[in-house]
C-alpha cells in the first residue's frame, strides 16, 4: 500500500464550522497530516480563511469579503474568520493545502508573500485550476502544486512545463486504477476530493491515490489504519 496523505477539507468541518482555527486544530487532533483551507483577500489586502466570497453562509452576513477590510470582517463575525498568518501558526509543523478560490494575480502574490514572511514555504501547497496555478508558479518557483484538472482528459504537456506540478487533484469520481498508474508513470502523485464515506475511501486507497481529502478525517485516519494493518 502506498503511503497516502490524510487531509482536512477546511478543517474538521462536520465537528467545527469550517476555516476556522478551533476546525484546523481539531482536523490536527483526529489525525490530519494536512488541512485543507481556503484563501482570499479582505479589501485592505489582508489573506483570509473563507470559501465562498461573501459572509453569508457561514457568518449570516450577505456582504462580500473584497468590500470589506480586515477589522470589518473581524466585527462582523466576532473574530470567527482567522488570517492567513494565524492559520499557519495555529497548523504548527502540519503541512496547509492552500485552495486560492477566485485568485488572482495581487492576492495570489500577497498570499505567496505571506507564506514567504511566515517562513512556511516548505509546509505549505498550493491548489486550485490553471488560471490560479500559474500565477502561483510565476510568484514562487520552487512553490509545491497540486493543480486541481476536473476532466478525464489530461492536461496538455505546455500547461504541465508551464505549472510543473506535484500533484494532479481529481473529484474522487473521477480517480480510477488505470489514471493513478497512468500518472505516477509520468512522475506526478495523485491526490482525491471531497470521499467522506469509508466505502469510497476504501476504494481510492485501493486504486492507488497519494492524498484523500475529506471532511471526515476520524474516519479517514481510521480506515488508514486498518488497511495499513
Amino acid at each position: 500500500m502506498r503511503p497516502v496523505t490524510a487531509v482536512g477539507h477546511r478543517g474538521d468541518p462536520y465537528r467545527v464550522r469550517e476555516n476556522t482555527l478551533r476546525s484546523i486544530s481539531s482536523a490536527v487532533e483526529r489525525g490530519a497530516d494536512a488541512v485543507e483551507i481556503d484563501v482570499r483577500l479582505t479589501k485592505d489586502g489582508v489573506p483570509v480563511l473563507l470559501h465562498d466570497d461573501t459572509l453569508e453562509r457561514l457568518w449570516g452576513h450577505d456582504r462580500r469579503l473584497s468590500d470589506l477590510t480586515r477589522a470589518q470582517v473581524a466585527e462582523l463575525t466576532r473574530g470567527g474568520v482567522p488570517t492567513l498568518r494565524e492559520a499557519l501558526l495555529t497548523a504548527g509543523d502540519k503541512r496547509l493545502m492552500l485552495d486560492l478560490p477566485g485568485g488572482d494575480e495581487n492576492s495570489v502574490r500577497t498570499i505567496v508573500g505571506t507564506v514567504r514572511e511566515c517562513g512556511a514555504g516548505e509546509r505549505v501547497y498550493y491548489c486550485a485550476g490553471a488560471v490560479a496555478m500559474l500565477q502561483v508558479r510565476a510568484a514562487d518557483p520552487a512553490a509545491e502544486i497540486a493543480l486541481t484538472w476536473n476532466s478525464l482528459v489530461p492536461p496538455r504537456p505546455v500547461l504541465l512545463d508551464a505549472v510543473r506540478p506535484r500533484w494532479l487533484n481529481y473529484r474522487f469520481g473521477l480517480v480510477s486504477g488505470e489514471l493513478t498508474d497512468r500518472l505516477h508513470r509520468d512522475g506526478l502523485l495523485v491526490s482525491a476530493w471531497t470521499a467522506d464515506t469509508r466505502r469510497t475511501m476504501r476504494k481510492l486507497i485501493m486504486k492507488g491515490v497519494d492524498s484523500v481529502t475529506t471532511n471526515r478525517v476520524d474516519a479517514l485516519t481510521d480506515v488508514l489504519r486498518k488497511a495499513r494493518a
